[in-house]
């Protein structure tokens, strides 16, 4: 089985390389507020990278998967410009975070045994 690094090809190969989320936003050439960025920049490129799974570049030409992926990153950015983090709720963290939990309280009087000769 060939590495997964080695079987990208083009833009895909080429965003694999890169680890600051400015570098995405230079090499797809997007442009961006920092303070967007700064607040955002984990949530902006995991949202790019579900767009992109949900994306078929397997038959596109290389010019084709940069436009694509310009996109993609332009969209996730979009998503953040919007709204925040929170809102989004891109990470599990964040999700569970939003899901109601049950309630723990247990009264004090409800801890307490039944006075003598209560049914």
């Amino acid at each position: 089985m060939r590495d997964y690094a080695m079987q990208l090809k083009g833009i895909l190969a080429e965003l694999n390389q890169l680890s600051a989320a400015e570098e995405f936003f230079a090499t797809l050439d997007v442009p961006y507020d920092p303070h967007v960025l700064a607040i955002a920049r984990l949530h902006i490129l995991r949202r790019m990278g579900d767009y992109l799974r949900s994306t078929p570049l397997g038959s596109e030409s290389e010019f084709e998967q940069r436009i694509l992926c310009r996109a993609q990153l332009q969209r996730a950015y979009d998503d953040f410009v919007a709204s925040t983090p929170l809102e989004q709720r891109v990470f599990k963290v964040l999700k569970e975070a939003a899901s109601p939990r049950p309630q723990g309280f247990v009264a004090l009087e409800d801890l307490a045994p039944p006075p003598p000769g209560s049914p």
